[in-house]
């Protein structure tokens, strides 16, 4: 059956030429439409995702703030300062932390190398801080080690940009960088990172050192924040309710109180940025979808036309013995195969521009290219667009199939 239904099928084609590739346009453009909008939407999805996980990941920066609950006859408004000894009071009191850093801050800290000089924000930190920001070393470099903090060396890890600007192409591990007017020895450059998110400037201008040289250096009676890493997420709300609590009460403020502590929720950040690209995706999937109904409803009119102009081959066939199912089986299957083979190199063809525009190479500082220049074509997307090719040729065959088998042959042998 479905040999017979396939040489009706490339027959018809033969007879009506133009008809069939109007057709066939209309469904590879309405392809092209749908596949590229929801390629475009998951590019920009995990764009706007890994924008904001390049800050940090599954984790708390915590900040000292400010009272505003009376708390066992203290007055409100009293300043809460963070100190180092909290960090490791938080990891021991709280079973479900995974890593804990602390890191002090100090903003325009001059670097020279040469005649090179710049200024910028220097954080000092432990060794967990890399891995908690992302702030992974590049080929031949490393990031700060519990050597480096318990022998309070004076060594620098440098962002990919600062480094740059100070080092030229000099390749900067191992070099001597005056800081401040002393001189430390840079050990790593971070990896380059797509960063929409951040405190105190991007990474890639930052310049990172021991926390316990910075309070040799500097003294470190306050830290500027804690960063602070659930092991599980599902355990990320616990982790905030004990630190509340712990910190209240070496602080003596209420667990209720949340202005006493700023807290930048990177979980709830997350499920905010992937509800907005979720949205972003959907939208775009929209519109390509009713270009691809728009290009199913001519497909759909090309069969009534056909329906129509073989009344009389349909009534003869209905005359002869042909079943309704056959007769219902050669339009439906029509209108599919129309369908399946616009889609088919409409898909491969979005497919192609897909891996053209990723071989781009993004360079420079231009953010609203990092957006839109990586689209990303995944299985669900193809599966997607299959699925919906599918039900838009079976519709769009379904109707005319049913008025071509509900044909009288007695009226439509007289049929002109």
């Amino acid at each position: 059956m479905w040999r017979i239904l396939l040489e009706e099928f490339l027959g018809d084609l033969k007879g009506q030429k133009t008809r069939t590739v109007l057709t066939l346009l209309a469904m590879i453009w309405g392809t092209i439409a749908v596949v590229l909008l929801l390629a475009f939407g998951e590019g920009l999805k995990v764009a706007i995702s890994s924008g904001l996980l390049n800050a940090g990941e599954r984790m708390y920066i915590i900040w000292g703030g400010e009272t505003s609950l009376v708390h066992e006859g203290l007055p409100k408004g009293r300043r809460i300062r963070l100190m180092p000894g909290d960090m490791e009071m938080l990891k021991r009191s709280i079973p479900d932390v995974d890593l804990v850093s602390l890191a002090y801050g100090r903003s325009n800290t001059s670097l020279k190398f040469g005649s090179n000089k710049t200024n910028t924000y220097m954080e000092a930190v432990t060794p967990e801080f890399g891995e908690m920001r992302h702030m992974f070393p590049a080929a031949g470099g490393r990031f700060l080690n519990q050597r480096d903090l318990e022998q309070k060396r004076r060594v620098l890890f440098l962002g990919d940009k600062i480094a740059t600007e100070l080092f030229g192409d000099t390749a900067p591990v191992g070099q001597t960088v005056t800081l401040d007017g002393l001189p430390f020895t840079v050990i790593g450059v971070m990896q380059k990172k797509f960063q929409d998110s951040n405190n105190n400037g991007p990474d890639e201008n930052r310049a990172v050192i021991p926390a316990s040289t910075y309070a040799a250096i500097y003294g470190g009676t306050y830290v500027n924040q804690l960063l602070i890493r659930p092991r599980q997420v599902d355990a990320a709300l616990r982790v905030k309710t004990e630190v509340y609590r712990i910190l209240g009460r070496r602080y003596q403020f209420a667990a209720a109180d949340e202005r006493a502590l700023s807290i930048w929720d990177f979980f709830e950040g997350q499920k905010i940025t992937s509800s907005i690209g979720f949205g972003i995706q959907i939208f775009m999937g929209m519109v390509g979808v009713f270009t691809l109904i728009v290009a199913g409803v001519g497909v759909a009119n090309i069969m009534y036309v056909v329906v129509r102009e073989r009344t009389r081959e349909i009534g003869i066939k209905l005359a002869v013995g042909a079943r309704k199912l056959h007769i219902m089986s050669q339009f439906v299957f029509e209108a599919m195969m129309l369908s399946l083979s616009g889609g088919t190199v409409g898909l491969l063809f979005s497919a192609a521009v897909v891996w053209l525009i990723n071989q781009i190479p993004l360079s420079g500082d231009n953010a609203a290219m990092q957006y839109i220049a990586r689209p990303a074509l995944s299985w669900p997307i193809a599966f997607t667009c299959v699925s919906i090719l599918v039900s838009i040729g079976l519709l769009a065959g379904l109707l005319p199939a049913r008025r071509a088998a509900n044909v009288d042959p007695v009226e439509s042998l007289r049929y002109e």
